[in-house]
């Protein structure tokens, strides 16, 4: 593995134990086993090799979730279906706790950062038909913008929300049927 690669990883493992704000360049270069001076040299700022970084962290984690939410040919009702997503969901809350944390810090720092909040809209966008794909059964290029923005959105909103909560409370996490049951108040509220 050369330099460059070398401190991607370094930095992929500096966030996931640190965070963006607590990652230094004395830390990447460390968990590197490089210089200092090789990441203005390859990268050109500590903040511009950690976007990288970020971006591979979040890649990754969306095929190993994505994979996980996706029906493995069983055959369920739309709702068991659906419940059965949402308990896959949790289990990689509770399997991969710093990926969502990282994500967490990740939104905090691109709203103090415009080259990272464009970034991060970008992947926003690609998990949101990556959802809507799944919970219609289609390919990703086959998702009408309207069910990104609609579907996509609404599903990322309460994954991104359902995240925290199980975080937060890992003694009593959501469970999907709990999701599901809110779901159908709050459509009952709207009705």
């Amino acid at each position: 593995m050369g330099n460059r690669e070398a401190l991607i990883e370094g930095a992929k493992s500096c966030l996931l134990d640190k965070g963006f704000d607590r990652t230094s360049v004395r830390d990447i270069a460390t968990a590197a086993g490089v210089s200092m001076a090789a990441i203005g040299y390859h990268f050109g700022s500590r903040e511009k090799l950690l976007l990288l970084a970020v971006t591979e962290i979040l890649d990754e984690w969306g095929d190993i979730s994505g994979r996980a939410l996706i029906p493995d040919g069983e055959d369920l009702t739309p709702e068991r279906a659906y419940v059965r997503m949402w308990e896959k969901n949790l289990e990689q809350v509770r399997e991969h706790p710093r990926m969502w944390l990282v994500s967490m810090d990740l939104f905090m720092q691109a709203m103090r950062n415009p080259e990272l909040r464009e970034g991060l809209a970008a992947a926003m966008g690609e998990g949101r038909r990556g959802l809507a794909a799944i919970l219609l059964g289609r390919a990703e290029d086959e998702v009408a913008e309207g069910d990104e923005r609609g579907l996509g959105m609404v599903q990322m909103a309460l994954m991104s929300g359902v995240a925290i909560q199980a975080l937060s409370r890992p003694d009593a996490p959501p469970t999907g049927e709990e999701v599901l049951a809110g779901l159908r108040a709050l459509v009952k509220l709207t009705g």
